[in-house]
C-alpha cells in the first residue's frame, strides 16, 4: 500500500522589532545622503528696488507758513513724472493748471493770493511704471494794503452807444502793465479797443476801455478782471477780489448841441428826433460850458446844485429838475424855467445847457447813460478832458491807444 507523501511546509519567520527598524533604517539611508548636511536657513532675501523704481520726488513752490503771494503755484517732479495735480485753497476753490507734456512739471494759471492756505495733491507714477502720490501744504502772507475798484457800468445795463467800461482803484496803481494783463474784454462782434490810463477827476488812478468808434448797437460786452493775487505796486496794496459785469448797448443815438445857435437835436440812427431850443455857459469867463464829446454820465432826476461846490461862489443854490450829469466838474443838461427868455437866443447859464420843463421832461425820457453829447461853440472852458466824465472821445484812436501800458 503506497503511503501518500506530505507536502513541505512553509515555515513565516517573524523578523524582531529591532531588526525592522534597522532595514528600515538601512533603506532611507540613501535619501539621507541626498540631503543637504548643512545647518537649515529659512530667511528671505529681499530682491533690490530696480532704479527706475525710486520713489518720485515732488516740489512745491511756494512753499511755508508765510509764502509770498502774487506768484503761480509750481509743482515739479523727479525720478519719474506728474500724472495729474490739483490745488485747493480752505474754501474749495480750485487753482487750474496744466502738467507739461513731458510730465516733469505743473503750473498754475493764476496766482496765489494774500493770506490763503492751499493744499496740493500729486499724484505720480515712476520711471518703472509704479503709481504713487504726494500732498504738501502752504499759506500765503496776509496783504498789508487791499487795493479795491469802482467800475462802471454796472452789470445788466443797457447803456449808449459811448459808454466806455472804466474802472477807478482806491489806491495808486504802479503795475500798471500786470493790471492789465487781467482785465479781459469780450464782445458779441469783436469790436476793436483798447484801454487808456488817466488820473480821474477824484485824484485818483483810473483806466477806461473804449472801443475805436462808437458801439454798434445791441453789442454785448462782457468784463472780467481777473485781479485776485495781483499786487498794484508801491503803497498800492493787493487785489484780493476778482470782478466781472456785463451790459449792453442800446439805441444808436447822439445828441447834438450847437452853443451858437442854441440848439440841442436829438439823433437817432441818423435821423433827427427833435430840436429843443436850449441855453448854455456865459460867454467870456469861468461860467462858459465845455466843448468837445461829453458822455452822459447819469440821469440824476432832482437835485440841489450849489455853486459853492464847483467854484462859482454864491451864484447859485437851488433845486433842479431832469438833472443829467455830462462831467464830474458839474456840467450839466436840465431844466431852467428860470432863464426861458434865453432859450435859443443866447448862452446866459453857469455853464449847464438849460431848457423848458416841458422840453426837459421829454428829453429825460428819450437819452440814456452813454448817450454821447457832441458839444460845438466859439467861446466855451475847451475840450471835456478823458477823466471829467467820459472824455476819452476827444482824444484820437492813436492818442488813446498810446495810454494803455501795454503799448
Amino acid at each position: 500500500m503506497l503511503s501518500r507523501l506530505s507536502r513541505p511546509s512553509r515555515t513565516r519567520v517573524l523578523a524582531h522589532p529591532r531588526v525592522r527598524a534597522a532595514v528600515v533604517a538601512a533603506l532611507l539611508a540613501p535619501l539621507a545622503a541626498c540631503s543637504s548636511s548643512g545647518p537649515s536657513d529659512t530667511s528671505v532675501t529681499k530682491a533690490k528696488p530696480s532704479p527706475d523704481d525710486r520713489p518720485v520726488t515732488v516740489t512745491v513752490t511756494p512753499a511755508g507758513a508765510k509764502a509770498p503771494a502774487g506768484e503761480p503755484v509750481r509743482v515739479s517732479a523727479t525720478s519719474g513724472r506728474l500724472t495729474s495735480v490739483t490745488v485747493t485753497d480752505a474754501k474749495g476753490h480750485r487753482l487750474a493748471g496744466e502738467v507739461a507734456a513731458d510730465g516733469r512739471s505743473w503750473v498754475s494759471g493764476r496766482k496765489a493770493v494774500p493770506g490763503t492756505a492751499y493744499t496740493v495733491a500729486a499724484a505720480t507714477r515712476s520711471a518703472g511704471g509704479t503709481a504713487g502720490s504726494t500732498r504738501a501744504g502752504f499759506t500765503t502772507a496776509p496783504a498789508d494794503k487791499v487795493n479795491k475798484v469802482d467800475w462802471r457800468p454796472g452789470a445788466g445795463a443797457t447803456v449808449g452807444i459811448a459808454q466806455p467800461i472804466s474802472l477807478v482803484f482806491d489806491h495808486p496803481v504802479k503795475n500798471r502793465a500786470e493790471v492789465e494783463k487781467q482785465l479781459q474784454i469780450t464782445t458779441s462782434n469783436d469790436t476793436e479797443g483798447s484801454w487808456g490810463w488817466m488820473r480821474d477827476w477824484s485824484g485818483r488812478d483810473r483806466v477806461d476801455w473804449r472801443p475805436r468808434t462808437y458801439w454798434k448797437p445791441g453789442t454785448e460786452i462782457t468784463l472780467k478782471a481777473e485781479l485776485n493775487g495781483t499786487d498794484s505796486g508801491a503803497d498800492g496794496g493787493w487785489f484780493v477780489r476778482d470782478y466781472t459785469t456785463a451790459f449792453t448797448i442800446g439805441a444808436g443815438q447822439v445828441v447834438e448841441v450847437d452853443l451858437d445857435r442854441h440848439r440841442l437835436s436829438l439823433v437817432r440812427d441818423g435821423k433827427t428826433v427833435r430840436r429843443i431850443p436850449v441855453s448854455g455857459g456865459t460867454p467870456g469867463g469861468d461860467k462858459r460850458s465845455w466843448r468837445g464829446t461829453a458822455v452822459l454820465m447819469a440821469k440824476e432826476g432832482t437835485i440841489n446844485m450849489n455853486s459853492e461846490t464847483v467854484g462859482l461862489r454864491d451864484a447859485y443854490n437851488k433845486m433842479v429838475d431832469h438833472s443829467m450829469r455830462l462831467t464830474w466838474s458839474g456840467m450839466y443838461a436840465h431844466a431852467a424855467p428860470w432863464n426861458a427868455k434865453y432859450f435859443g437866443r443866447s448862452n446866459q447859464s453857469s455853464g449847464c445847457i438849460g431848457m423848458s420843463d416841458a422840453d426837459a421832461a421829454w428829453f429825460y425820457a428819450q437819452v440814456r447813460p452813454g448817450d454821447p453829447f457832441e458839444i460845438t461853440g466859439k467861446d466855451t472852458k475847451g475840450v471835456v478832458e478823458p477823466g471829467n466824465g467820459f472824455g476819452a472821445w476827444n482824444l484820437s484812436w492813436a492818442e488813446w491807444q498810446q495810454r494803455s501800458a501795454l503799448r
